[in-house]
């Protein structure tokens, strides 16, 4: 066996090892709240490279909000789609999208991007 195929072996195995990690490794998630201004709540998710936060608690009962603040180009995040509410909404259109998040009972809501590579969740209890 040469150099060469050394290398490539080398190469292939970190990959396949990064690419494990990457889809099925535990990741830190960060969590956000929402603010309460005027019996109404408002929570804000970048979007750039994946969700930021990816986890938003809302609290039941009080009117909401999720605005997602779109700053990457990527063709996969021009999306976000939470099924369980029948939204797809398309984030290139604007800066700023905003989607009204039920809050009538205590519920976990997840979302993802249009080709479900990227997902986060709201959490209303």
């Amino acid at each position: 066996m040469g150099i060469g195929q050394i290398i490539a072996l080398v190469v292939g195995l970190a990959a396949i090892v990064f690419i494990i990690w990457w889809f099925f490794g535990k990741h830190q998630e960060s969590v956000g709240t929402s603010t309460i201004v005027n019996d109404e709540q408002n929570a804000t998710i970048v979007v750039n490279g994946g969700y930021s936060p990816a986890t938003v608690v809302l609290k039941k009962g009080v009117p909401a909000e999720i605005n997602f603040d779109m700053q990457d180009s990527t063709a996969c995040l021009s999306h976000v789609v939470f099924e369980q509410l029948g939204v797809n909404k398309d984030l290139t259109k604007q800066k700023i999208t905003t989607v009204k998040i039920p809050t009538d009972k205590a519920a976990t809501y997840n979302y993802a991007c249009g080709m479900d590579m990227f997902h986060g969740k709201v959490i209303v209890k």
